[in-house]
């Protein structure tokens, strides 16, 4: 298939699947005149490479489970170093998430003391104060 009909079915734009070849995640073949080719094993990588870019994967983290579709697994993420890439991702967002929620809490806390603030402060009563 040419490059706009993989672009149309894997629902990704032909300037996408240019820079995933530029990127060396997608291997256009060439036909005899000089058109990019590609095979439904190419429809699969751009559609694993757009699931994991959703999740939130940068091009580099996608690289081993292109390469395991490309040794002939079934999905992306059956080889090692996929696993280990999911590891890393689990991690990080495992750090991430304990950042919101101390930046959650010490927000919570500070709302907390502007609003016992606000109902002591005499100057409210001319105010509407804050509720909760």
């Amino acid at each position: 298939m040419r490059i706009g009909e993989l672009a149309e079915r894997a629902g990704v734009s032909t300037r996408s699947l240019r820079y995933y070849e530029a990127q060396g995640l997608l291997r256009a073949r060439r036909a005899a005149n000089g058109y990019r080719d590609y095979g439904n094993e190419d429809l699969r990588i751009v559609r694993e490479i757009r699931s994991l870019l959703d999740l939130g994967f940068g091009l580099e983290e996608i690289r081993p489970f292109v390469e395991c579709l490309r040794d002939g697994h079934e999905t992306g993420d059956r080889c090692a170093d996929s696993i280990a890439v999911y590891r890393h991702k689990i991690a990080e967002l495992d750090a991430c998430i304990a950042h919101l929620s101390e930046v959650r809490q010490r927000v919570s806390g500070q709302l907390q003391r502007a609003i016992e603030v606000r109902t002591t402060d005499p100057r409210c009563e001319f105010s509407p104060c804050v509720s909760e």
